[in-house]
């Protein structure tokens, strides 16, 4: 994949592709199933997808909770597995908000990415307070020779799939539920830092990552597995929350053991997968008792992680 932050000057091999339109975050099954039907529309031309970042929420209402399933290199990731080649992720800001409905059809998609089809929900909204919906869309790309299909949400037994479902699911402390409208386990990227090494102190040494703008997920024990830098995989058991035994921090973090390994991770990106959900969070009378729940905790989320495919 190829990441574009400006749609001024691009080459001609950013141009001419089909663009599918939306903030994608989570990259869900209804997702994959718009970029499908985008790429089947014209199979000839070049698979893109147009989005923002930060997010137009992050923008409009920065005092809310962090609320994104997905940052900028998780998205990435799980866009270029699907098929997508260009990725065009716009800087959006208060100047950006204010370009007009028929700035952005004009100037941007036509003039800038050369698009030769787009694909959107029928819900898409876009340009200075929404003034752009799928009719005006329809209109304005006919007139320019664009092509359009709108695809219909994707439906499962409950209704539609959507990004609000699944960060409800993870919330509520059902990882599994999250993963299965995702079509992959959920994850969380990011630096790992140094802590205050208390986890190596009771034999337990951990990978902390802070959870910055990622949604927080219910806080508790998980079975997860951990992607590292050179792409190897292994299974672990991890804590979310405010470790209320030993520290009780304002800040909840991403604790991490991996299991069987005595590498040196600091510094360096990973993610995280949760795969199941153990246990909340809760507070112990010393640190032996802690101890033998971490413990009973790994032993569970090896038989866990041992059920999934091989790795």
């Amino acid at each position: 994949m190829v990441i574009y932050h400006d749609w001024r000057g691009l080459p001609e091999s950013a141009r001419g592709a089909v663009v599918a339109l939306g903030n994608f975050d989570g990259v869900h099954r209804g997702h994959a199933h718009l970029l499908r039907i985008g790429h089947a529309a014209r199979p000839d031309a070049p698979l893109a997808v147009l989005s923002f970042e930060p997010h137009p929420r992050e923008v409009f209402r920065p005092d809310d909770p962090p609320f994104r399933l997905t940052l900028t290199a998780e998205r990435a990731v799980a866009l270029a597995m699907l098929g997508v080649g260009l990725l065009y992720e716009m800087p959006f800001d208060a100047a950006f908000s204010n370009m007009t409905a028929e700035t952005f059809v004009a100037e941007v998609l036509h003039a800038g990415l050369g698009a030769r089809h787009l694909v959107c929900g029928p819900d898409f909204a876009f340009g200075h307070r929404r003034g752009g919906d799928v009719a005006f869309l329809a209109a304005r790309a006919e007139a320019l020779g664009i092509g359009l299909t709108v695809v219909p949400p994707l439906m499962d037994d409950v209704g539609q799939i959507s990004s609000s479902r699944i960060r409800r699911a993870l919330q509520d402390g059902y990882p599994e539920r999250a993963n299965e409208k995702l079509g992959r386990a959920w994850a969380i990227r990011g630096v790992v830092a140094h802590g205050d090494a208390r986890g190596r102190t009771i034999g337990f040494p951990t990978a902390n990552i802070a959870l910055g703008r990622h949604l927080e997920p219910a806080r508790g024990v998980y079975a997860v597995t951990v992607t590292l830098p050179d792409g190897t995989v292994r299974h672990g058991a991890a804590n979310i929350g405010r470790r209320p035994t030993v520290n009780a921090g304002p800040e909840s973090r991403l604790e991490v053991n991996l299991f069987d390994f005595a590498g040196d991770l600091y510094g360096l990106e990973v993610s995280v997968a949760l795969h199941a959900f153990l246990r909340p969070e809760q507070k112990f009378s010393g640190l032996d008792e802690l101890r033998a729940r971490i413990a009973a905790d790994c032993a569970e989320a090896r038989v866990i992680l041992d059920r999934l495919a091989p790795l």
